[in-house]
């Protein structure tokens, strides 16, 4: 279902917004309002808090206060248990099915999620550049190249919502002026971008950023 038939996600508001694991707090009154299509990201050391953040935005952890409230362009708001259906999300603790090849992988991901206005197939295997790689199984890739596949299924799905965190993680330098180029052909239309990072070379086009310690 293309963006022109369905509602778009507009905005996302932390009320209050905490999390905690037993007793520490890893993040806590946190207000603000995402709004697309900016992009944002969310800064802080390793350990800091970033990726439950993340999870937590996308509705895979629960806050342990507060609430987090998601608003389409008809004026509705979402139902946490909805969110899914609007966003992508890649991370390097994400897994890849690595019994698939390449080319069963992608089968496998577009089935659920829409591939972005513009793009089929092709254009996605042409931009990873992985040709000779279409039908090897994914355990044979090296950590650079699963990286990129991970990056390229979020990147290249019609999401309204993009969470991309430590996105250079196993990238050398050609990967990481490959990840810029994918930010510039798939997030230049109107989507709300979120970069879990702490560096600059990951965000340094982003609007706005977040220091997760200042909600400690």
């Amino acid at each position: 279902m293309s963006k022109s038939n369905k509602a778009r996600l507009l905005n996302i508001t932390l009320h209050n917004l905490g999390r905690r694991f037993d007793q520490e707090w890893v993040f806590r009154n946190m207000d603000y309002t995402f709004s697309s299509p900016k992009k944002y990201a969310i800064l802080g050391p390793n350990g800091s808090g970033k990726s439950t953040l993340l999870k937590t935005i996308a509705g895979q952890l629960s806050p342990s206060d507060g609430k987090i409230a998601y608003h389409v362009s008809d004026g509705r708001e979402v139902h946490v248990e909805d969110v899914y259906q609007h966003l992508s999300f890649a991370a390097p603790y994400i897994e890849l099915i690595e019994e698939f090849t390449l080319a069963e992988m992608l089968d496998f991901h577009f089935r659920f999620k829409s591939l972005l206005v513009g793009f089929d197939k092709a254009a996605v295997l042409s931009f990873l550049n992985m040709d000779r790689s279409v039908d090897k199984p994914i355990r044979y890739f090296s950590s650079g190249m699963k990286q990129r596949v991970k990056l390229a299924l979020a990147c290249f799905s019609e999401s309204d919502i993009v969470l991309l965190d430590e996105p250079t993680s196993n990238l050398d330098a050609e990967g990481e002026k490959w990840y810029l180029k994918l930010i510039d052909l798939t997030c230049a239309s109107e989507r709300l971008l979120f970069i879990g990072s702490n560096q600059e070379k990951e965000y340094s086009f982003c609007d706005e950023s977040i220091q997760i310690l200042d909600y400690k």
